[in-house]
Order: structure tokens, then sequence, then C-alpha cells
């Protein structure tokens, strides 16, 4: 069977059915999504060394709440767009 063989069997099924194929694949996507992101920030993965950063900057108070950090971004989006034109 090949891809071109699957795709063209799949616009023949019923939309009903194209619906229930899409969310089996995208189950397996969000499954396979998971495994990646668990093998990653898993010791010795490859991400690891993002959450040690993240860890460091936390200890040393250089982080800033979420929304105060969304406020300086969009005032200075803006500050921006305004020179711009």
């Amino acid at each position: 069977m090949t891809v071109k063989t699957i795709k063209e069997a799949i616009e023949h099924l019923p939309a009903e059915e194209q619906t229930e194929l899409w969310r089996w694949f995208d189950g397996r996507q969000q499954a396979a999504w998971d495994a990646e992101i668990e093998r990653d920030f898993s010791p010795g993965g490859r991400g690891m060394f993002l959450l040690e950063e993240a860890k460091a900057d936390l200890a040393a108070g250089r982080t800033k709440p979420l929304d105060e950090f969304l406020a300086e971004a969009t005032a200075k989006r803006r500050t921006r767009s305004k020179s711009s034109h």
C-alpha cells in the first residue's frame, strides 16, 4: 500500500469517517508529541538545559510575572509601530 492509495481511499470516505480518521490520527500525533517532550525533558534529555536555565533565572530573580512581561511587550510593539509610520 502506498501513501497515494491511502490518500485516494480517504478522499472516497464519507465526511463522518474522514472526521473519525482525523481524530484517530490527531490522537497518534498528540501521543508522539507527548513522548518526545517526555524524552527531551527527562534527565539527560536535550531540553534539560532549558529547565536548568529557567530554574537558575527563577532563583536569581531574573523573571517577571507574565502579565507584566506581556504589557511591556505590547507597549514596545505599539511604540515601534507608531515610529514606522
